[in-house]
Formats: structure tokens, sequence, C-alpha cells
């Protein structure tokens, strides 16, 4: 049976992996009641990895770990941003992650706890697992031999990974909201929609940017869980979250800048059917002038009683009608 089904001694689907290596390469499955037995042997590394796990196979293992009441609470309680929290003899990173389905992100989140010879991963609401990750590492004996430390920072590496194939799609979905926008202009469902998808990448932010500088505080203050030759790993991964960060604020104004354009368009389409309006009614004013003055039925008119006073007068409403529609179309009214 796989261990990415389940580990000895535990509920099926909680453990996905409770493996013991030496020197990189994979020595045993370990049942979560001897897991207390690989920490500070400093030959070996464990690697746990839970999914949903309950609170008492949680607790369970952060007791065998070794960690103390506070660490355990911290695991237990859900989190909604990142951080992290040092305990001297391990850390505690916790990490947001972004899936999207249905053009609408899912958060989830993953928990790291490095000590001192294993690593114990906690994934809530997280659709995508760290099999992929274990298996490239396992065929790299002398990566995964180098410590829980530098597997943590190939951990929160994959991660990044997932924020930028989460940023992929979320990219399709602004260029399809901003073709609308720009083709047929901002309807009240479109508004909707686009101030949904801005706070939805406003969401992302928030959850996204904190991860920089837990990443940069790995990468610079001396922590007992984190070796020196660790540090750089975590540097780059820091690096990688600010771009991601960054290409989901473009994102955002992306769709700012969509809308903007869009209400420009609306306004630019009202003003010319304003001014042929305008126009229209400026033409329509010359007969309306003319037959309300004939209209009053005064005896002594210019050319009432005149056989050409009626020729004449239309002539006069079409000249002025004429001059006034040429002027208006050269102006680009009409």
């Amino acid at each position: 049976m796989s261990t990415e089904e389940h580990a000895a001694g535990a509920p099926k689907g909680e453990v996905i992996a409770s493996i013991a290596y030496l020197n990189g390469r994979r020595e045993r499955e370990v049942p979560i009641e001897e897991v207390g037995q690989y920490v500070g042997q400093g030959h070996g590394m464990l690697w746990i990895g839970l999914r949903n796990p309950g609170p008492e196979l949680l607790a369970k293992v952060a007791s065998e770990l070794g960690a103390c009441d506070k660490n355990q609470e911290e695991m237990l309680e859900a989190h909604r941003r990142p951080k992290i929290i040092d305990y001297g003899n391990m850390i505690l990173i916790v990490a947001i992650t972004v899936e999207v389905e249905a053009e609408r992100p899912i958060f989830g989140e993953t928990q790291f706890l490095i000590g001192d010879g294993f690593l114990v991963t906690v994934r809530r609401g997280a659709t995508a697992g760290h099999s992929p990750l274990r298996e490239r590492l396992e065929a790299s004996p002398d990566l995964l031999k180098r410590g829980s430390d530098y597997v943590a920072s190939e951990l929160l590496d994959w991660l990044v990974d997932r924020y930028v194939a989460a940023a992929g799609k979320i990219e399709t979905v602004v260029e399809g909201a901003e073709q609308k926008l720009l083709i047929r202009g901002a309807k009240d469902s479109d508004i909707r929609r686009l101030y949904r998808q801005r706070r939805d990448l406003l969401r992302i932010h928030t959850v996204v940017s904190p991860l920089a500088e837990i990443c940069r505080r790995l990468a610079r203050v001396e922590m007992s869980a984190v070796d020196e030759h660790a540090r750089p790993y975590f540097g780059e991964v820091a690096d990688r979250v600010l771009r991601v960060d960054e290409l989901f604020n473009s994102l955002r104004e992306s769709l700012a800048f969509a809308f903007e354009a869009s209400l420009m368009i609306g306004q630019a389409a009202q003003n010319d059917t304003t001014r042929k309006l305008a126009s229209w009614a400026a033409i329509l004013a010359v007969p309306t002038a003319i037959a309300g003055i004939y209209g009053m039925n005064f005896e002594f008119m210019p050319e009432l009683k005149s056989p050409w006073g009626y020729p004449v007068t239309l002539g006069v409403i079409a000249t002025a009608c004429s001059v006034l529609y040429w002027r208006f179309r050269k102006s680009g009214w009409l």
C-alpha cells in the first residue's frame, strides 16, 4: 500500500506520508507512535505529511516531536494570513495556498513545522498535494539529505509555483473582462463581476505579500532550526514571492484601467449622441419657427396673399436646413 494513501497507526486519509530518510534515501515508513524516536538523531530526516488532520492526531504528532503547548495550540488554530513563529528548537511557518476554480480563487492553509531531523507539513483546504515535489527530491538524494530546512525552502518555492499557476488562470479571466468592457461597455452585471474580481485580487495580495517578509526573515535572522547554508534558498523564494505579488497587483490595475476605459468610451458615445440630437433639434427648429410665425393668422403678413408665398417659404426652409446640416456635418456633429 502506498504511503501517499496512509501511514501505519493513523486514520486513513489524514496521514499522507510518514517516511524516514537516511542520507537522502527512503529508509522506511514510520508509525505515528514512533515519530518521537527520530527527533534530534542528526543522521536522518523524518518527513510527515498531514492533510486535514483531526485535533487528536495533530496534537499527538506535535507531542511526540516535543512541541510545546503554545506550538500545539497554534497548529490547531485556523489561520487567514501567513506567519512565522520561532520556538527555539523548532519553527512554525504558516502559508496560505491559492487555487483557482470556476474563475474564483480558493484559499487553503499549509503549515510547516521545522525541527532537528524532522519536517511536518499540515494541509487544510489545499487541493494540490506535495507528492510531485517529494518524488523529485527522492530522485535527487544529494538534495534531500541537506535537511528539513532545505526541504522547507523547496516546499515554499513549490507553493510559489502554485501562485504562478493561479495568476495565469486569473490573467485569462482578466483579459476576458477587458475585452467585454472595451467592446460592449460596462453593464450592471459587468460592474458587479469587476468589483468581485478586484476584491479577489486584493485578498490574494493580502495572503501572498507577507510570505516574502517571512522568507526574508528566514534568510537573514539566525535561527537554530535553519542552517546557515539553507538561508540563501529562502532569500530566492522571497524574491519570487515579490515578483508574483507584483503580477497580482498588475492584474488588479488592469481591471481598473479597463473599467476607466469603458467609462470613457461610454461617455464619448453619450457625448456623440448628445451632439447629434442637438444638431437635429437646431435643424428642425427652423421649419418649426417659420410655421409657428405664419400660423398666427394675422391678416397683414408678408407674402400671405402672394401666389409664390408658399413655395418661397418652403425654399427658405429647405435652404436654411441644408446650410445647418452642412455646417453640422462639417464640424463632425452629424
